[in-house]
């Protein structure tokens, strides 16, 4: 059964549902039988590719709504709470925002490798633990290698157009269906959950799901 999960690695919430839909697969006795395809989006795509000056999550939000920035650390403090319960440790002082195009061609290519989940759980950490800019290439470049990329492959997929294709596709088809913010999980194409869900939630959709993916499948 296939598992499809839209996400944005500057998404605070899309990290803590991959903690917490891990948390569910645990205790999912049919694991070994989900396919698990990440899907590009943006929630911003109109972030600029570089700033003047590197600015943090706090700083960002405090900027674009016009707030102070004690009003936007005030903001953020649930959803530190949150990344806690799920064993995350967030450093939103650290975190450069940044445009995530460029970050997913790189997911993009790791997904013809069968990479795609390494990519996201190495890019999620960079990002909102280690203070990482994933809109530098060279930034990407070491990323990529770690994750079991080659120079050769990433820079490709950086300059070639086929990676940006995938990206917009799969923010094409993101549009289609009606996705508006993610992170975004279907299951087997016939349900969905929208948002960080409790891990409880997410095990119920699989076990329900997959039951009737069996059952459609048993031959008559």
């Amino acid at each position: 059964m296939k598992v499809e999960i839209w996400s944005d690695i500057m998404c605070p919430f899309c990290y803590i549902g991959k903690r917490n839909y891990e948390a569910a697969i645990k205790q999912f006795d049919n694991s070994a039988n989900i396919d698990l395809e990440w899907k590009s989006f943006q929630l911003d795509p109109n972030i600029p590719k570089k700033f003047e000056e590197k600015v943090n999550v706090f700083e960002y939000l405090a900027q674009r709504k016009g707030i102070s920035l004690e009003q936007s650390k005030q903001m953020h403090e649930n959803v530190l709470r949150m990344a806690s319960e799920a064993g995350l440790q967030y450093e939103f002082d650290k975190a450069i925002v940044s445009n995530s195009f460029d970050a997913h061609r790189i997911i993009q290519l790791a997904k013809t490798k069968g990479l795609d989940n390494e990519a996201e759980e190495c890019f999620f950490k960079a990002y909102f633990t280690d203070g990482k800019d994933l809109a530098d290439h060279k930034t990407l470049l070491d990323l990529g290698i770690k994750i079991g990329l080659t120079a050769p492959e990433i820079n490709h997929a950086l300059a070639d157009d086929e990676y940006a294709y995938r990206v917009n596709a799969d923010v094409q088809e993101a549009n289609n269906i009606g996705v508006t913010g993610v992170p975004f999980f279907v299951f087997d194409r016939k349900y969905a959950v929208s948002g960080a869900q409790p891990p409880a939630v997410f095990l119920q959709t699989l076990q329900k799901s997959y039951s009737e993916s069996s059952n459609t499948n048993v031959p008559q």
